[in-house]
């Protein structure tokens, strides 16, 4: 298989994916956290079908029930992967909605396979996610004592206090997926955050982008990350959504999926 960047997809990897809404529908592809699922997608599936949006999730090389490949992985490597989604399925094009591992795959693809997007939402993600330390020490902890160790370190990031302390069947939902991730996918895709640096391609991306940062997200703050992109890439728009940790979609569905729609309706 050729891919569009005119590599030969020999690396990439059949990912587990669920596909939902009409054929015809114009298609929307969400991509997830580190860590994540595609169940982390649930709030928006609904909305989007009821507008006519074929909407498919997947889950990211490493995690759920997607191939588990040695490391190292890079993001070309998670590109190839979702090219190969794309033929697999014969869409020619899809929106990519992407929240931080999503969204850096987002803009890796946006810059190396415009051809294949038709719009970015690049929501609570970075171009450049320092320090390469921290991402280091996290995979060898993982790769030392499994995902369980992270679980609780993640999701509160994921979740502000607040949100943790009123839903906490919601937070224990959330833990239970960051710990049932593969070691290796998860730290090699630790890897991949520790070597990417995206901010010198954003000026190439041309894909009508909206990017969506959390007012309280405390690994993807607004400044320093979300501005970045948005003021990178050409065109690009920048909402930051109030009371939103990390998985803002999911402490804020309604105003994230308002801003998705919002976005995709208007192209």
């Amino acid at each position: 298989m050729t891919n569009a960047n005119g590599g030969d997809g020999v690396g990439a990897v059949r990912l587990h994916r669920v596909v939902e809404g009409p054929e015809d529908g114009p298609v929307v592809v969400f991509g997830g956290s580190l860590g994540s699922d595609l169940r982390m997608w649930e709030p928006q599936v609904v909305p989007l079908l009821e507008r006519g949006f074929r909407v498919v999730r997947y889950d990211t090389r490493g995690h759920g029930a997607s191939p588990v490949p040695p490391g190292p992985y890079d993001l070309e490597d998670f590109g190839s992967d979702f090219l190969a989604l794309l033929d697999d399925l014969e869409v020619a094009k899809a929106h990519l909605v992407g929240l931080s591992l999503g969204g850096m795959t987002g803009m890796w693809l946006g810059a190396h396979a415009p051809d294949r997007i038709a719009s970015l939402v690049l929501c609570c993600t970075s171009a450049k996610f320092g320090p390469p330390e921290m991402w280091a020490d996290r995979a060898r902890t993982v790769r030392a004592e499994g995902t369980g160790a992270v679980a609780a370190a993640g999701v509160a990031r994921w979740l502000t206090p607040g949100y943790a302390q009123r839903h906490p069947d919601r937070a224990a939902f959330l833990r239970s997926m960051i710990a049932a991730v593969p070691a290796e996918g998860y730290a090699a895709c630790c890897g991949a955050i520790e070597r990417m640096d995206l901010l010198d391609v954003l000026p190439k991306i041309t894909a009508p982008t909206l990017v969506i940062a959390g007012a309280d997200d405390p690994a993807t703050p607004p400044e320093g990350h979300a501005d970045l992109i948005a003021a990178g890439i050409p065109g690009a728009r920048l909402e930051v959504v109030p009371d939103a940790a990390h998985l803002g979609n999911y402490e804020q569905p309604e105003e994230f999926t308002r801003l998705i729609l919002e976005h995709l309706e208007a192209l």
